[in-house]
């Protein structure tokens, strides 16, 4: 008897039905709605109810894990972290994590908590520069909100069971693993098929005509409308930050959403002819969408924006993209943006690696720009 399939999207069965049901976001301007059509975003339904399971105090910071359910798959975990004792209303920004290659996490690599799982560690040491960024941003005086978006953490997809193409592969990653020697966690494991099943999952979005990005953008609208409507934030005064692939969350967010003022993009700009062709395989389907490219350049979605002031942070030795491309796109930002204050770029030297001085200038950036404290230099980094 054959076996049967186990599902390609196990964990999100529920997920092509919610998009048929709710097939487009509502944009409010005609630019916003180009580009949430481009991504395929679903339409919301009602704020989800928000869920707080723990509150604590430590280092100047108040940190409470915070859950909701949208309308598909597992249940979305974050963060709200505040400065201890300061009175709101305060300024709100949305922490978003990267890709990293590691989607058995999520947020939780941007923050202090009293527990971290050791893939959530080694991705501070290694992406971070060793800090919390979610919680470094509460201390300075902000309400930070960071969530685990769709397919990571406690969104990620179910693979105890894999489908087979995935199964197949992480297979093939065992053996490699065996034969080295090495014994891999579970986070290890996880990431190993969530790797291989990114495929599948950018498959399974086209065929419902959206995109991993458009999914990953419908988790954080949803975010940013929690974090505007809890107690003691500000929700005209918000922003969003993010490196690497939460770079590229923060520079869609402040196209798709009016509500964001100011945004920072990290280690995520460039041209996209500068991608090809030896670039692709350096990103995953995050960054690259089918059919975006319709809508002009990447640093041109920036003036999709109806209300954001950007920072963006080059790392000019980063391995994920070409000097040339990064230096195009930066001149190419300050031409768009000619005589506004819409656009900071700054030239960094150094890898993909999102430094202890990067995230000063970004938290400075933040703190002028959402009015907490004007002491932000405009002038560009290092270089």
């Amino acid at each position: 008897m054959t076996p049967a399939r186990p599902s390609a999207i196990a964990g999100y069965n529920d997920w092509p039905a919610y998009v048929r049901n709710n097939p487009r976001h509502q944009a409010p301007t005609a630019a916003a709605q180009e580009l949430s059509d481009a991504l395929g975003v679903p339409g919301a339904g009602a704020l989800p109810e928000v869920t707080v399971h723990w509150e604590e105090t430590y280092d100047g910071a108040t940190t409470s894990q915070l859950s909701w359910q949208l309308g598909f798959g597992p249940r979305t975990t974050g963060w709200l972290v505040r400065p201890a004792g300061r009175p709101g209303p305060l300024p709100g920004v949305l922490a978003l994590h990267c890709h990293g290659g590691n989607k058995f996490g999520g947020a939780d690599r941007l923050l202090d908590l009293p527990e971290s799982h050791p893939s959530a560690a080694a991705a501070r040491a290694g992406l971070y520069d060793g800090r919390a960024l979610a919680t470094d941003i509460a201390r300075r005086g902000f309400a930070v909100l960071a969530h685990d978006t769709f397919a990571w953490g406690s969104r990620k997809f179910d693979l105890s069971t894999p489908p087979w193409r995935t199964a197949a592969a992480a297979a093939a990653r065992q053996a490699q693993w065996r034969e080295d020697g090495v014994v891999p966690t579970d986070a290890d494991q996880y990431n190993a098929a969530a790797g291989f099943h990114e495929d599948t999952v950018a498959k399974a979005a086209g065929l419902l005509g959206t995109s991993l990005a458009g999914m990953v953008a419908y988790d954080d609208l949803a975010a940013l409308e929690i974090l505007a409507a809890l107690p003691g934030v500000d929700p005209e005064n918000l922003g969003c930050i993010g490196f690497s692939g939460g770079g590229g969350r923060s520079l869609a967010l402040a196209a798709l959403s009016p509500r964001i003022r100011a945004a920072v993009v990290t280690c995520m700009m460039t041209t996209f002819e500068s991608l090809l062709p030896a670039y692709l395989d350096a990103h995953s389907w995050l960054l690259q969408t089918p059919g975006l490219w319709r809508l002009g350049d990447w640093p041109e979605l920036t003036g999709r924006s109806a209300a954001a002031r950007f920072l963006v942070q080059y790392a000019l030795a980063d391995e994920l993209f070409p000097e040339d491309g990064m230096r195009q796109a930066h001149h190419l930002l300050e031409s768009l943006h000619a005589g506004t204050d819409k656009y900071t770029g700054a030239l960094w030297p150094g890898g993909h690696i999102f430094t202890g001085p990067m995230q000063d200038e970004a938290l400075e950036f933040l703190a002028h720009t959402l009015a907490l404290r004007p002491t932000y230099n405009t002038s560009q980094g290092p270089l």
